[in-house]
């Protein structure tokens, strides 16, 4: 497999699990960017550091990035406020298989207290290792969500088009 920039942000809660991704990426050949934070703060705030990491997925065609606090769940709704980002939550292989094969996603976000650091690894090794299936039932709702980004209308109901 290619090399694959990826872009990485978290909170305190992540920071540890951010920096054996890093490591781990690193020893696949990959290009980690890291967003931030550089050192552990135990009260900052995840869209600083997690809305970076997706602001520069969404700058940089053919990159990807994972985003890491406690559960996952706030990192994974501040990524996807950035337009074309498509992030997704993972707490098993199989979750994230299924977002880049049927969705696409171009962030993964993952939860440090949620599993353990291999397991948070292995999750991201199949994230980034899978491609996206070019299934048209999936091409096709994808474009319906790009389509309601650029234009802010809903998709239309079955049979008013």
């Amino acid at each position: 497999m290619a090399p694959v920039r990826v872009y990485l942000g978290s909170d305190h809660a992540g920071f540890e699990l951010k920096a054996a991704l890093i490591g781990w990426l690193r020893e696949a050949g990959h290009e980690p960017v890291d967003c931030g934070p550089a050192t552990y703060v135990p009260d900052d705030d995840y869209p600083v550091y997690v809305m970076r990491a997706a602001h520069g997925v969404a700058g940089d065609p053919g990159s990807m990035g994972i985003v890491i606090g406690g559960s996952g769940n706030g990192e994974q709704i501040a990524s996807n406020k950035i337009p074309g980002i498509r992030a997704a939550l993972a707490w098993t292989e199989e979750t994230a298989r299924l977002a880049r094969q049927h969705n696409d996603a171009n962030v993964l976000s993952l939860g440090a207290r949620m599993y353990s650091d291999t397991d948070a690894i292995g999750f991201a090794k199949i994230f980034v290792e899978t491609p996206f299936s070019q299934e048209p039932r999936h091409a096709r709702r994808l474009e319906m969500i790009a389509d309601y980004e650029k234009s802010g209308e809903l998709p239309p109901l079955p049979g008013t088009a």
